[in-house]
């Protein structure tokens, strides 16, 4: 978890503790009065888990300030805009999540991303995004819109074909061995990802397994026109905006840059993961 997203989970945790102090209450009593156990009430004024809406609405009305719940689901609203739970974006389908990211793509100019185990979705295709969102909605409970969500993430295709983008894309050669989908599918997703190379808007490299680096592989993320960068976690989407967080992605996506290698050798590692999937 970002080290802003907890601070301001600790903020609000501190407001809320005050808002109870100031209505005269402990915490157990607080605690009778909303109905929750009170360990519950601790979680949350001291930044140990994040509050609902719901819980903001209940806990300004209890504290007997209920002009408050609009400050208090404003703080909310800014925690949430650096750390997007996937429950609560998944809560609204596949097909949405996947729309948001073509609209995020189809306005953006430059793009770096990285993938340390996964193709990355925009080279996707359709069996293997299957069994991707499948393990996705499996995971979290979303869901089953999985047909509408390969859709959409196969309409977000579209970008790599129109002129003003550019996808300067780094995957650790572990991905290729990572398999998401039948042996078949899988190999036709290699054949895709050997498409890709020499595509105007795409500028595709590997980084090799053994290779000696001055980093580990430690999430995906995607540097987008080097204003925020969104970067993947098991349970949430850091976004993050500010000027250092960018310029440290950038500087360990050029890291990984310089351990990578591009166009006629991907073809050699490309052959090297299909010959894998054959049967022994």
């Amino acid at each position: 978890m970002s080290t802003d997203f907890q601070h301001s989970r600790e903020a609000l945790g501190a407001r809320l503790r005050d808002l109870r102090i100031e209505g005269g209450l402990n915490g157990k009593q607080f605690a009778e009065l909303l109905g929750w156990p009170a360990s519950k009430v601790s979680r949350l004024e001291n930044g140990k888990q994040t509050a609902t809406p719901d819980d903001l609405a209940a806990w300004a009305l209890a504290a007997g300030a209920p002009e408050s719940r609009s400050e208090l689901q404003g703080r909310l609203r800014g925690l949430e805009t650096h750390n997007r739970s996937w429950r609560r974006q998944l809560a609204a389908g596949q097909r949405a999540v996947q729309e948001a990211n073509a609209a995020q793509e189809a306005n953006a100019e430059v793009l770096h991303i990285f993938e340390s185990s996964i193709v990355p979705g925009i080279f996707q295709t359709p069996e293997y995004a299957r069994g991707v969102l499948t393990d996705v909605a499996n995971r979290h409970g979303a869901p089953g819109d999985i047909e509408a969500g390969v859709r959409a993430r196969m309409k977000r295709q579209d970008a790599l074909y129109q002129p003003g983008h550019r996808f300067h894309t780094l995957v650790w050669e572990a991905a290729l061995y990572t398999v998401r989908c039948d042996p078949a599918a899988m190999a036709a997703q290699l054949d895709r990802l050997a498409g890709v190379i020499g595509l105007e808007t795409v500028a595709l490299g590997v980084i090799p397994l053994g290779t000696r680096t001055p980093f580990s592989p430690k999430h995906g993320f995607w540097i987008i026109d080097d204003r925020l960068v969104i970067a993947d976690t098991w349970n949430a989407e850091l976004w993050l905006d500010a000027a250092e967080d960018v310029a440290l992605y950038r500087k360990m996506w050029h890291l990984m840059s310089e351990a990578a290698v591009f166009d006629r050798q991907i073809h050699r590692l490309l052959d090297r993961a299909r010959r894998a999937l054959a049967p022994s």
